[in-house]
C-alpha cells in the first residue's frame, strides 16, 4: 500500500473512488480519519474568516489529500486495514499537526474465538466482521461491524480486544515518527502583508510599467510577459551553443544519475523501480490467461500522451518477448517523478520487471532521449548553422530545445524509435549523429541495469499464475457446471480463478496464484467427488425416490448424494398422461426404474419406468446389497427416462 501525504487539494469533497473495492477502502478510511484530522488548534481560537463561516482550520484541512494506492495484493488479506494504518503513518510522518496517530484492526469471530485481522478464508466462516479504529490512550475513533446476531457480551469483548491491538499499531507508528518524522508546522493565521510593503510593491510595479509603456507605447501587458519568456529561452540556448553548458551542470553527452531495483513487491509477478535524475517510475508486471485481451476490470480514460508513451514502450519491449509465451502480459508504469524521458524510463523499468517476473526475454532493453539545440540562419530559409546534441534531456531541455529523439533497443540493435522535431527539417547527418549518440548512452544504461539483474529469472515466482486442465466426464458435467452455470460462477467468485472449456470433457483452469489453484482444486473435487454412479449397471433396475412433482414429470434420486434427475411423463407409464398425479405418485414414494446410462450428447442420466411394464424378466439391483432379486412376470409399474 502506497500512501502519500500531503498533496495540494482545492476541492472540499472526497475524490471519487476508482472502483467498488477502492471505494470500500476509501469509505473505511474517511470516517476513521475525521476526528484525528481536526486537532484543537484548528477548531478553536482561529475565529471565522472562511466561506460560509468556515474556520481557518477547516479551510486548511480541505487543502490536503491523503492518496492511497495499492501496489500489490496478496489475495489473502483485505487491503482496507493496511490502507487506514498507512494513511495514519503518512500523516504522522508529515509536518501536519493532528491528534493522531490512529491504528486499525479487523476483528472476526471463528468458532466462538476472537480472531484479529482474519484472512479472507477465515472471514468466510466468521460470524463477525468488525473494523475498529483507535487513537492513543485506548480511545475509539470509529467502529463498523456486520454480525450474525452474536451475543452482546461477545460483541463487547471483540471491541475490547480490537482496541487493545490498535494500541500496538499506534506504538509502532509513534516509534517510526521518533526516528523519521518531521517537525510539525506551527499553526498560524494566514499571512497579511503590511500596508507599507504593499504600497511599495505597487509603486515599483507602476513605475516599471510606465517606463516600458514610454519605450513601447503600443505594447500590451501579455506581450511584455511573452518577451520575458523569449529572452529566457534565448539565454538558455546560448549557454548550450556557446559555452557547452547545460542547466544542471552536465556536459552534452553525460547521463543523469541512474538507479534501479527489482522485486520490490514480493506478491507481484514482477516489479521494478527505475530512476534517472528526477524521473522515477515503479513498474509492475502481471500475467493473465492467454485469451485475455485489453484491460482487466474498469479502466479510466487516458490522454493521447499516455497512449503514445504506452504504444512506444510496447514497440520497444515486444520484439524480445517469445512468441510462444503462454500468458498475456500487462506492464504498468506509474509516475512518481517526471522530468524528461518518462517513456524511456518506462521501457527500462519494464525490461527490469519482465526479467524479475521470469519472462524469458531474449535481451534486456533500454531507452534514452537525445535533444537538439540549433542556431538557424535567418536569411537562408532556416538553414542550420550550428547545433548541439544533448544526451538524456531534461524536461526544460525538451521544452526549449528543437528535438526529442527517443530511441530504445538491446545491446545488439534498435527495437523502437520516435523523433519529434520542431524545426522545419533537419539534415540526415544530425539524425545519424543522434542515433550514434543514443546508442552509446543506451549501452551505458544497460550496463547499469545489468548490475541489478542481467537476465530473466530461471523460474517464475511462487506467487505466479498457474494453469491446469480438468477432465470432467459427461456424467459429471451437469454437476460441475451447475444449474445456469451456478457452480462455475461460484468457483470463480470464491477463488478468483477463470475457467474455460477446451472440448467436451476438458476444462482449463487459470489461477492467479498457487494458493488460489489449491482452493479451486478442493472446490472442484468436492463438486465432482466420486459417488455411487460408477456402480450403476446399464439395463439394471433400481429403486428411485421421488423428490419433486412437476407438470412434465417427477424428479428422482437413485442414492442420497445424487443430484435429482427428471423422469419425464412419457417414461412414467405405457399410457399417455399429462401429469404424474394421474398415477397417484407423491414426494417420498419409491418406484422402480431402469437405468440406460448417460445421453452422449448432453450427459443427462437416462431412466425409464415405462419399459418395466413389459412381461420380460426383471432384475432389481440395490446399491447397498450386491445380491439381486430376480422377479418374473410383468411388474405393475411404469417407467420413464429423462433426456
Amino acid at each position: 500500500m502506497c500512501c502519500s501525504c500531503p498533496l495540494p487539494w482545492s476541492w472540499s469533497r472526497e475524490p471519487p473512488a476508482c472502483c467498488a473495492r477502492e471505494g470500500g477502502a476509501n469509505v473505511g478510511v474517511s470516517p476513521c480519519s475525521c476526528t484525528p484530522l481536526s486537532p484543537s488548534p484548528y477548531r478553536a481560537g482561529w475565529g471565522h474568516g472562511g466561506r460560509d463561516g468556515e474556520s481557518l482550520g477547516q479551510q486548511l484541512l480541505s487543502q490536503f489529500l491523503i492518496h492511497l494506492k495499492r501496489q500489490s495484493v496478496d489475495g489473502v488479506n483485505d487491503p482496507d486495514v493496511p490502507a487506514i494504518n498507512g494513511a495514519s503513518a503518512a500523516l504522522a510522518l508529515s509536518d501536519i499537526p493532528w491528534n493522531g496517530p490512529i491504528g486499525a484492526v479487523r476483528v472476526g469471530m471463528v468458532d466462538g474465538e476472537v480472531v484479529i485481522n482474519p484472512t479472507r478464508k477465515e472471514m468466510s466462516s466468521s460470524t463477525l466482521n468488525l473494523l475498529v479504529t483507535g487513537a492513543p490512550h485506548s480511545q475509539i475513533v470509529m467502529l463498523e461491524a456486520a454480525a450474525e446476531n452474536i451475543l452482546q457480551q461477545d460483541f463487547c469483548h471483540a471491541i475490547k480486544v480490537g482496541v487493545k491491538h490498535t494500541q500496538q499499531i499506534i506504538q509502532c507508528i509513534q516509534q517510526l515518527v521518533k526516528e523519521q518524522g518531521a517537525a510539525k508546522r506551527t499553526v498560524q493565521k494566514l499571512f497579511s502583508a503590511p500596508a507599507d510593503i504593499v504600497e511599495l510593491v505597487i509603486d515599483i510595479r507602476l513605475e516599471t510599467e510606465e517606463q516600458l509603456k514610454e519605450k513601447f507605447p503600443e505594447a500590451e501587458s501579455y506581450e511584455i510577459m511573452e518577451s520575458f519568456n523569449v529572452v529566457s529561452k534565448d539565454i538558455f540556448r546560448s549557454f548550450i551553443l556557446n559555452e557547452y553548458r547545460r542547466c544542471d551542470g552536465r556536459d552534452l553527452t553525460s547521463l543523469r544519475n541512474i538507479s534501479c531495483e527489482v522485486d520490490m513487491f514480493k506478491t507481484l509477478h514482477g516489479s521494478a523501480l527505475f530512476q534517472r535524475g528526477q524521473t522515477q517510475f515503479p513498474l509492475t508486471m502481471t500475467f493473465f490467461p492467454p485469451y485475455a485481451t485489453n484491460e482487466i476490470g474498469k479502466v479510466t480514460g487516458v490522454n493521447r500522451r499516455e497512449l503514445g508513451h504506452g504504444a512506444l514502450a510496447e514497440k520497444a519491449l515486444k520484439p524480445v518477448i517469445p512468441q510462444d509465451f503462454p500468458f498475456t502480459i500487462r506492464v504498468t508504469s506509474e509516475v512518481l517523478e517526471s522530468n524528461g524521458s518518462s517513456s524511456m524510463a518506462s521501457i527500462c523499468g519494464g525490461s527490469l520487471a519482465l526479467m524479475d517476473a521470469g519472462v524469458p526475454i531474449s535481451a534486456p532493453v533500454a531507452g534514452v532521449a537525445v535533444g537538439l539545440v540549433a542556431r538557424c540562419h535567418p536569411e537562408k530559409n532556416g538553414e542550420i548553422e550550428d547545433y548541439r546534441l544533448l544526451t538524456d534531456i531534461l524536461g526544460i531541455e525538451d521544452y526549449n530545445g528543437d528535438m526529442d529523439f527517443k530511441m530504445a533497443g538491446t545491446n545488439k540493435g534498435i527495437t523502437a524509435l520516435q523523433a519529434d522535431i520542431k524545426l522545419p527539417g533537419i539534415p540526415l547527418k544530425i539524425v545519424m549523429e543522434a542515433i550514434q549518440q543514443a546508442t552509446v548512452a543506451k549501452r551505458e544504461i544497460l550496463q547499469i541495469m545489468n548490475k541489478t539483474i542481467a537476465k530473466p529469472r530461471p523460474n517464475r515466482k511462487e506467487n505466479g499464475p498457474v494453469v491446469e486442465t480438468v477432465q470432467v466426464p459427461p456424467s459429471k458435467r451437469v454437476r460441475f457446471v451447475g444449474p445456469g452455470g451456478y457452480n462455475l460462477k461460484k468457483l470463480q467468485a470464491e477463488t478468483g480463478v477463470t475457467v474455460s472449456q477446451l472440448d467436451e470433457e476438458t476444462f482449463s483452469v487459470f489461477a492467479p496464484t498457487p494458493n488460489a489453484m489449491h482452493e479451486a482444486r478442493e472446490f472442484i473435487n468436492e463438486i465432482c467427488k466420486d459417488d455411487q454412479e460408477h456402480q450403476l449397471e446399464f439395463g439394471a433396475v433400481y429403486m428411485a425416490t421421488i423428490t419433486e412433482i412437476r407438470d412434465i414429470g417427477v424428479m428422482v434420486k437413485l442414492y442420497p448424494n445424487m443430484s435429482p434427475v427428471l423422469l419425464h411423463n412419457s417414461q412414467l407409464d405405457q399410457r399417455k398422461i399429462k401429469h404424474p398425479s394421474a398415477l397417484g405418485l407423491d414426494v417420498g414414494q419409491e418406484i422402480q426404474v431402469k437405468y440406460f446410462g448417460r445421453d452422449p450428447t448432453d450427459g443427462r442420466m437416462r431412466l425409464s419406468r415405462k419399459v418395466l411394464q413389459s412381461p420380460a424378466t426383471t432384475v432389481i439391483k440395490t446399491l447397498s446389497d450386491k445380491n439381486s432379486i430376480v422377479m418374473g412376470g410383468a411388474i405393475p409399474e411404469s417407467s420413464s427416462s429423462s433426456y
